[in-house]
């Protein structure tokens, strides 16, 4: 079982991040979350949930441990993959996503690709008296100094790609980006994957 990855961070999209750790380079799927944490790190440590299958092992990496909890919290309730449970992540920041549960906010977690009511419902009945071992307030929002401002076409294919990587239809995804920037002009990358994540 892998814990963590510590390495050079060698590429990095809003969706997956590549580490090389003594010459081998290890692909792991983030959340939008992590993506924000490491974008501008030269080196990183990314600790690692690995899910094996027939077909393929994937590697899911993340900034921090708690992110991880949460992580393997979703994956536990039914219906709920490790794809989902990243989309969850990358919609909600961790700090976000136990007031979510915490409060029996529904109504956040089905604006999320791929939650309906049941599922949303499930999710926190499951997991509310379990979130609380986690807590919802030691870690603020990756906002503000975090993010950083891009050119408008370069916001734009990469919120388009990330979107398009979690499941959206590039048309779709193109349309939304695009009135985020007509109404945000300096959106960064992150902020922009988020709202489209919310109207999609």
């Amino acid at each position: 079982m892998i814990e963590y990855l510590k390495g050079d961070l060698t590429e990095l999209t809003p969706t997956t991040a590549t580490v090389e750790c003594h010459g081998v380079g290890y692909l792991a799927n983030i959340s939008l979350y992590t993506y924000t944490a490491i974008q501008n790190h030269s080196q990183v440590k990314l600790y690692i949930y690995e899910a094996i299958r027939e077909d393929a092992h994937v590697l899911y990496g993340f900034a921090e441990k708690r992110e991880r909890e949460l992580f393997l919290l979703l994956i536990s309730v039914s219906g709920i993959g490790g794809n989902t449970a990243r989309t969850i992540l990358s919609a909600l920041t961790p700090s976000e996503l136990c007031e979510v549960i915490g409060s029996g906010n529904d109504k956040l977690l089905k604006m999320v690709k791929g939650i309906g009511g049941k599922t949303a419902q499930r999710i926190i009945v499951e997991l509310k008296d379990k979130i609380v071992s986690v807590g919802g307030d030691s870690m603020s929002s990756p906002t503000g100094n975090a993010l950083f401002a891009e050119a408008n076409n370069e916001v734009l294919e990469s919120a388009v790609a990330a979107l398009s990587m979690l499941g959206y239809t590039v048309t779709a995804s193109q349309k939304v980006v695009k009135a985020i920037l007509k109404e945000q002009p300096s959106v960064s990358v992150e902020v922009a994957i988020k709202e489209a994540l919310r109207r999609l």
